[in-house]
C-alpha cells in the first residue's frame, strides 16, 4: 500500500495545509465531506474557505513552531455550501522545514461511534491510527537508507563520516519512535493473575537501577499490609518501568532523588460509565524531585504526543495510561516545580479466584 492509498484510506476528513496556510492535498474522507474534489479544494485559503465556529488565529503559525499537534473539541466546522457539522479538529505538523501541516476533522458522531475507550482523546486516537498505518511503510525505507549510509561512509573522509553517522543515528530515532506507535496500537489484552505489587516494583527497582537511573537515590516507602492487585504482571511491570525513567529523566543528568510510595486508601472509588462503582483502594506513587511538568501540558499529559521533553514523543505516558485504563485502574499526576507525583489506583484481587 502507498502513500497515497493509506491517506485516502483514513475514514476522517484529511487536509495537507501548505507554508502559506492553504490547502494543498485533501483525501477522499474530505472530498465526501466537503462534497467537492480534491483538486477544487486545492489553493483555497483554509480559514476563508472553512467556517470554524473557533478563533484559529494564529493557530497554524503556533503549531508550527511549537512542532507538536493541537486539538480543538466540539467545534462546528461548515463553509457556504455545506451545513455546520460538529467535529474534534487536530492540526499537526508533517514536516518542520517544509512547513506542512495535517488537519484531521472528526464528525462528533463518529467519535461517539468509537467511544472514548482507554481515556484517548478522539483526535487523538484519529493521528495514532494513521502512525499506526503509515509505521510499516516507513520503517522499510529507513531501513535502506540506514543501510546505504552506512556502505558510502566506508569510502568517504573523517568530516563526511559524520554526516553519514548523523544520517544512521537519525533514523534509527525514527524507527524506534514508529516501534513505540504500534506497540501502543497492538497492546494485548491483559492476562490477569492475582500479584503482590510490592514484588513488581522490586523488580522495576532493580531493573532502574542497574540501567537508565543510576544516578538516582530510589527511597521505598511501602504499606506492607498492602493485599495482592489483579493485574498482568508484564504490563504492570511496564508502566512502573515508564515512570520511573519518566522521573529519571526529568531529574536530568545531575540525577534526584524517587520516591516509590504504596498505601490503601479505603474511599477511592471509580464511577463506570454504567453507573456502577468500582472500589480502587491500592495506591502506588512514584514521586520526583525534577522541575515539574508545565502548567499548559499537565492536563493532557497522558494524551499521544503531548510531552514535556524536548525530543520526547509524547507515547510513554499514553502508554502507561492505556494499560491502567485496561486494568479498571485509575492515574492521575500533580506537578509543581520541585515535585511531580503520578499515583496509580488498583483493585484488589478477587476472593474467588482460582
Amino acid at each position: 500500500m502507498d502513500d497515497e492509498e493509506l491517506w485516502n484510506a483514513l475514514p476522517v476528513p484529511g487536509l495537507i495545509i501548505d507554508e502559506d496556510d492553504h490547502i494543498a492535498n485533501a483525501n477522499s474522507a474530505a472530498e465526501d465531506f466537503f462534497n467537492a474534489s480534491a483538486k477544487s479544494l486545492c489553493g483555497k485559503a483554509v480559514l476563508d474557505y472553512l467556517a470554524i465556529n473557533a478563533n484559529l488565529d494564529g493557530a497554524f503559525e503556533r503549531v508550527r513552531r511549537a512542532h507538536g499537534p493541537m486539538f480543538i473539541n466540539a467545534v462546528d466546522v461548515g463553509t457556504g455550501t455545506i451545513a455546520p457539522v460538529e467535529c474534534n479538529i487536530q492540526i499537526a505538523p508533517i514536516n518542520r522545514r517544509s512547513g506542512q501541516l495535517l488537519m484531521l476533522m472528526e464528525p462528533r458522531k463518529l467519535a461517539d461511534r468509537v467511544g472514548k475507550a482507554h481515556g484517548v482523546k478522539s483526535a487523538a486516537r484519529s493521528a495514532i491510527g494513521m502512525a499506526e498505518m503509515l509505521a510499516h511503510e516507513i520503517k522499510n525505507p529507513l531501513a535502506g537508507i540506514t543501510g546505504a549510509a552506512q556502505l558510502l561512509s566506508m569510502n568517504l573522509s573523517a568530516e563526511d563520516q559524520e554526516l553519514t553517522d548523523l544520517i544512521v543515528v537519525e533514523s534509527r530515532r525514527i524507527v524506534a519512535l514508529l516501534e513505540q506507535v504500534e506497540q501502543f496500537g497492538n497492546l494485548r489484552p491483559p492476562e490477569r493473575r492475582e500479584v503482590n505489587v510490592h514484588d513488581l516494583l522490586d523488580r522495576a527497582q532493580k531493573s532502574a537501577e542497574v540501567g537508565f537511573a543510576a544516578k538516582m537515590k530510589i527511597r521505598e516507602d511501602y504499606d506492607p499490609s498492602l493485599p495482592p492487585t489483579f493485574v498482568d504482571p508484564d504490563q504492570l511491570m511496564q508502566v512502573f518501568l515508564n515512570l520511573l525513567k519518566n522521573a529519571t529523566e526529568a531529574s536530568g543528568e545531575d540525577g534526584g532523588e524517587i520516591r516509590i510510595r504504596t498505601f490503601y486508601d479505603h474511599g477511592l472509588r471509580l464511577r463506570r460509565r454504567d453507573g456502577t462503582g468500582a472500589s480502587l483502594p491500592l495506591q502506588v506513587e512514584i514521586i520526583d524531585d525534577g522541575p515539574g511538568i508545565a502548567p499548559e501540558i499537565v492536563e493532557q499529559i497522558f494524551e499521544p504526543f503531548v510531552s514535556g521533553r524536548e525530543n520526547g514523543t509524547g507515547l510513554g505516558l499514553a502508554l502507561v495510561s492505556k494499560i491502567i485504563s485496561d486494568h479498571d485502574g485509575w492515574i492521575a499526576v500533580d506537578s509543581v516545580p520541585g515535585r511531580t507525583v503520578f499515583r496509580i489506583s488498583l483493585p484488589v484481587a478477587p476472593k474467588d479466584i482460582e
